[in-house]
């Protein structure tokens, strides 16, 4: 009996999560998990886990050490966007508008939107505000541009309200954020984060609307969560109070330099498995006999 030879395996094709699937998980028993991402390499470890990652504009305080959002702009989201988009192969990726890029008018922000996407090929863009946003929001799905709303505390919005504070902590305060909410969501958004507000506001928001509702310090019961992953690794000294920290990375990145630093200044690195040692030489040969062989006769 003869032995056949293995058919060779087709390369398994992974398909990225489309906006209409996403969209589709409104309600699911299982929450979407997304995380943000701001290199290729952390795209590539993210992937496998996660439905959607954001090319956040919180890339300006995780990555270049800026106060705030304000001072992110569209070539940086970008340059992020493409190298995310090397990296990942099956999350949605979408990307912040920063500020002034879409705020002066519907018409602005669809050449920003249409330029992000155009440029990236990610697949979906998200934008801060609620009902003073909802025209361009419809503007911009209308013209075949998927958008994720934000609402609750607004980042970039922290110049007039005075800092990073939770919202809807009172009952009293809750209407003008779901009527927000509302809008963005009749507007045609398929997706909308809500961060930092009072949990039974976040579940009534989740309950209210169409889109998909990703949480953010808000509940357990939204239809996703979504963290800074440089928050949730623990990378920095203080993160807000709506992260879990599933890692401590800072402390131990800080121990591994403090021990390359050692070995250098000991001259213990590098060490004789680092460095490249010299080619034996090969010996010479003419006609087809080593030079240096004598003639047997």
């Amino acid at each position: 009996m003869s032995l056949q030879p293995d058919t060779p395996q087709k390369p398994q094709i992974v398909k990225r999560m489309t906006v209409p699937q996403f969209a589709a998980r409104k309600g699911s028993p299982e929450p979407l998990v997304t995380l943000t991402a701001y290199s290729a390499p952390m795209a590539r470890l993210l992937d496998p886990h996660c439905d959607m990652l954001l090319v956040g504009d919180s890339v300006g305080m995780a990555l270049y050490g800026m106060d705030s959002t304000l001072g992110v702009t569209v070539e940086m989201i970008i340059n992020h966007g493409l190298a995310v988009m090397r990296g990942s192969q099956k999350a949605l990726v979408a990307l912040d508008m920063p500020f002034g890029s879409y705020e002066a008018s519907k018409e602005l922000a669809f050449e920003t939107a249409a330029r992000m996407l155009a440029q990236t090929g990610a697949q979906a863009v998200k934008l801060e505000g609620g009902r003073a946003q909802a025209e361009t929001v419809h503007f911009l799905t209308e013209r075949g541009i998927p958008v994720i709303g934000h609402v609750g505390l607004r980042p970039q919005s922290v110049l007039s309200t005075g800092g990073y504070t939770a919202q809807g902590r009172e009952e009293a305060d809750w209407q003008p954020i779901l009527d927000d909410a509302k809008a963005i969501a009749d507007a045609g958004a398929f997706a909308l984060v809500v961060e930092a507000v009072a949990e039974p506001l976040a579940e009534k928001i989740t309950d209210l609307v169409a889109p998909v509702v990703i949480g953010i310090g808000a509940s357990a019961r939204c239809d996703g969560q979504i963290l800074v992953t440089e928050d949730m690794l623990g990378l920095f000294d203080w993160s807000p109070r709506f992260v879990r920290q599933y890692a401590a990375l800072g402390p131990g990145i800080s121990d591994a330099v403090a021990a390359y630093a050692k070995d250098v200044r000991s001259r213990n690195f590098p060490g004789d498995e680092q460095v490249y040692k010299m080619r034996a030489k090969k010996p010479v040969i003419k006609n087809s006999v080593i030079e240096d062989k004598k003639d047997a006769s």
